[in-house]
């Protein structure tokens, strides 16, 4: 059923919507009118205009290597309308903040946002509202950062895929596009993701967030995911690497001493070096084992390793510094005292984003699981079979997801200490 709504200009406009909307009685696909978005742009502008030159400065050399998407880029109108999209589908969840479990319905909820020009889709909101809440991301905070207040960053990516990239302003939340089919898979093991992070909240796959279609005007639906950045807080990162435990293609050109670019480099470039992890070792091989035999159930490959390297300052070494935190988010998203005991759990740093970070003896590592939407079916089959011929007595990535699972675990085993 599709209900429209008056158009609404400000913040209480957008919650009159809202409450229509979820007042709906059935379930499924739901269109309502969005807020303008000069609304959340106000609102970004009052609140970013007390900034100082200080903080300003400080930001922008956070973020060498990194580019503001502005006015002539060439993703700069899909930023813009990504930005106002996401502020209004941000404001639903906040003004009628999802209850109890999550249902089917939830799972299986469309909400379409009519905005002057373009439409914005929100997916199973429900469910990933619940998931942002459970790792104590405050809607606000995430309405601010991925909403209109400033561009976002753009990367010089090293992947193969046609996929567009972005990073909110403060690299906490990345943006990437998908195709259809793979939007399809990830809705489809929804479900299990949800459960398996539930039963392993120290999981290292990446923490999906939302997932979005967006269709301007007329034209096609182009989708996109937002999720937690493996990399953050990327102040200090000094390396960062892409890993799939083979050989073909996986060679990054690294940039030339003093650059500011900001590379991802892969297996290949990584050759000869060791991620040491002290005591956190067995717990990091146990994750990995966990996390790919879930993904080998979902007869899900080609996923990498995202992994960067941090030297730690003398005062974050060694006992009763770094990893003495809190362990009150060690057991969060147990569902029963039986689940509990079986958690593979770590002691957290007491950080944004710290389910991807492992501190070393001398490094902090920053680790997480991406990319996990494709599918073993007929066509991988086939480019397996032509990789075979092509490489043959080379590792590719293209190989079966048993086979992909044990191959990246032994990676990681052979090369931490």
């Amino acid at each position: 059923m599709l209900r429209g709504y008056p158009v609404a200009g400000d913040a209480a406009g957008a919650r009159e919507a809202a409450a229509g909307a979820m007042a709906a009685p059935s379930p499924g696909p739901r269109e309502i009118l969005a807020p303008s978005p000069e609304a959340g742009r106000r609102a970004a502008a009052s609140s970013s205009g007390h900034r100082g030159l200080l903080w300003r400065l400080r930001d922008k050399q956070c973020r060498l290597g990194l580019f503001e998407i502005g006015p002539g880029h060439e993703l700069h109108q899909v930023m813009c309308l990504m930005q106002a999209g996401l502020w209004a589908a941000t404001q639903v969840s906040m003004d009628h903040p999802p209850t109890g479990l999550p249902t089917e319905e939830d799972f299986s909820e469309v909400l379409t946002q009519v905005h002057e020009g373009f439409e914005l889709g929100t997916l199973a909101g429900p469910v990933f509202a619940r998931l942002r809440r459970s790792l104590g991301l405050a809607e606000e905070d995430y309405q601010a950062a991925l909403g209109p207040s400033r561009p976002y960053l753009q990367f010089l990516s090293t992947s193969k895929s046609k996929a567009s990239f972005f990073l909110s302003h403060d690299q906490r939340f990345f943006l990437k596009t998908l195709r259809s089919r793979e939007v399809q898979a990830l809705l489809a093991h929804l479900p299990r993701y949800v459960h398996h992070l539930q039963r392993h909240p120290h999981s290292l796959l990446a923490r999906v967030l939302g997932v979005h279609s967006l269709r301007v005007a007329r034209g096609k639906k182009k989708y996109f995911i937002v999720m937690q950045s493996v990399f953050y807080p990327a102040g200090r990162i000094s390396e960062r690497y892409d890993i799939k435990g083979c050989e073909v293609s996986r060679w990054v050109e690294p940039a030339p001493e003093g650059s500011v670019l900001v590379l991802v480099l892969k297996d290949l470039n990584f050759q000869g070096k060791t991620i040491n992890l002290g005591p956190q070792r067995s717990w990091f091989l146990r994750q990995m084992e966990l996390d790919t035999a879930f993904l080998r159930e979902l007869n899900v490959l080609d996923y990498s390793l995202l992994m960067a390297f941090q030297r730690l300052h003398e005062d974050e070494r060694g006992p009763g510094s770094s990893l003495i935190f809190r362990t009150a988010r060690s057991i969060r998203g147990a569902q029963s005292a039986e689940e509990s005991g079986a958690q593979n759990r770590r002691l957290l740093p007491d950080a944004p984003n710290a389910l991807h970070i492992v501190d070393g003896p001398e490094h902090r590592y920053f680790l997480g699981l991406v990319d996990l939407t494709t599918v073993y079916g007929l066509r991988k089959r086939l480019e397996q079979l032509w990789k075979t011929l092509r490489y043959p007595g080379r590792t590719f990535s293209t190989v079966s997801p048993a086979c992909y699972a044990r191959r990246l675990c032994q990676w990681v085993e052979a090369h931490t200490e």
